[in-house]
């Protein structure tokens, strides 16, 4: 457990050396905010849908989450590249914790970045309908940031290009994305689509952040949260077998 920890703390202090690194990953999702939020809400207030930014804040958050959580997972490529890797894989420890450690860190990171989106969400004029339901929110939050962090070890450790792990993380996060329900509502839409997005595991995080943070959830509360928990052990068991096979 104490490899666990230090691997932990190791991807939490790596993100807040590059002070650019913080400000960067922050700037996507403010523009969403403001580009989206503000300028297609007249459009969405006069289709009947209410407040867009009240609709939009949880999508954005979830997508902070998603893009910082996956691209961790180039830590691992970047690590097996200088030797760091090596050293890491021959201490006496089993991989799995290793893998669990790199998780934990970097969905750690992603989930801090989400905290401070919803904290700039409300200074836009983003306002919860339930302050009781928070705590379950940064649940919701901290399953995507394991989830994704998880998806983006297990394909780096399949992986030895960088480059080539950025195409597939773009190839993948984008319609991740799009397809989740984090722009545009889940109801009344095409058969194809709708079937489309049920497989997506973010349309279940988007969801229930979309119910604890806005009052509204379309598959409901209780079911966004098995859902999202059941992918997630998935996804680490698949992701620590991945990283256990890794060649140093």
């Amino acid at each position: 457990m104490i490899a666990i920890y230090t691997l932990w703390v190791r991807e939490v202090k790596k993100y807040f050396r590059s002070k650019s690194r913080i400000i960067g990953s922050l700037g996507q999702p403010i523009l969403f905010l403001l580009a989206l939020g503000f300028g297609l809400g007249p459009v969405f207030k006069a289709a009947g849908q209410g407040d867009y930014v009240q609709f939009l804040v949880p999508g954005i958050i979830s997508m902070s989450i998603l893009f910082l959580a996956v691209f961790s997972g180039i830590s691992v490529i970047w690590d097996r590249q200088f030797g760091f890797l090596k050293e890491t894989m021959v201490a006496p420890v089993p991989r799995w914790q290793i893998m669990l450690g790199r998780t934990l860190g970097g969905a750690t990171v992603a989930v801090m970045q989400g905290i401070i989106v919803f904290l700039i969400s409300l200074l836009l004029g983003f306002h919860m309908q339930n302050a009781g339901l928070l705590v379950l929110a940064f649940v919701f939050m901290i399953m995507i940031a394991l989830l994704f962090t998880a998806v983006g070890t297990a394909i780096a450790s399949v992986l030895e290009d960088m480059h080539g792990f950025q195409l597939i993380m773009n190839f993948l996060v984008m319609p991740i994305f799009f397809l989740s329900g984090a722009l545009f509502p889940l109801k009344n839409l095409p058969s194809v689509l709708e079937v489309v997005v049920k497989f997506d595991p973010l349309t279940y995080g988007v969801d229930g952040l979309r119910g604890t943070l806005g009052g509204v959830a379309e598959f409901g509360l209780f079911t966004d949260f098995w859902i999202m928990l059941g992918i997630v052990f998935v996804v680490i068991a698949i992701g620590s077998y991945l990283f256990s096979k890794i060649q140093v």
